[in-house]
């Protein structure tokens, strides 16, 4: 479980390194830490399905630093940590819209292999992954009107990124075992 979390570490550097005058570094130490997770991830044998957002994270990151190149000053940068969950959300129901939810490579780490493609190991994936998705949208919405309304409120910001966060990551740590126990 641990193991699938740093995934999210290039996202979580982002948020702490990404100022208002400073995101485009923190765009470069979240992708750098992206690139790095990718690679040691693909030579330890991961599937790319068990890597969706790393690879979210690489296609967001190097697209902050290509922006923040050709538009140093855009201003819709200083909501980055609104675009960061705007895009999880993407990547999550997306994820969903093409049937492979983001969670079910990870699931199938730790999962038995018999029960990959049964129909409940895949509902239980498409709950989870709806759970972030909305947690993502949640977080993102009221981070875009925090940063609108009140922009220095840097307590604020940081307690809506751990509650959008943790919120979810206790309901997947949880909900396959109520299905299970469920199901038994």
């Amino acid at each position: 479980m641990i193991r699938s979390l740093l995934g999210f570490l290039p996202w979580i550097a982002y948020a702490v390194l990404a100022t208002s005058d400073n995101w485009r570094y923190g765009a470069m130490v979240g992708l750098a830490i992206a690139l790095v997770l990718v690679v040691l991830d693909r030579r330890s044998g991961k599937q790319w399905d068990q890597m969706v957002i790393e690879c979210s994270a690489v296609v967001f990151l190097t697209l902050a630093i290509v922006i923040s190149l050709a538009a140093p000053g855009a201003s819709f940068m200083r909501y980055g940590p609104a675009l960061v969950d705007g895009w999880l959300a993407l990547t999550a129901w997306g994820s969903l819209a093409i049937r492979k939810p983001f969670t079910l490579g990870i699931a199938r780490s730790m999962a038995p292999r018999e029960v990959w493609e049964t129909p409940v190991f895949y509902r239980i994936n498409a709950v989870i992954t709806s759970v972030w998705g909305t947690a993502f949208v949640v977080a993102g919405v009221a981070l875009a009107v925090l940063l609108y309304s009140a922009p220095h409120a840097t307590a604020a910001v940081i307690a809506v990124k751990v509650i959008g966060f943790a919120a979810p990551a206790v309901f997947t740590a949880r909900y396959p075992k109520i299905v299970a126990a469920r199901y038994a």
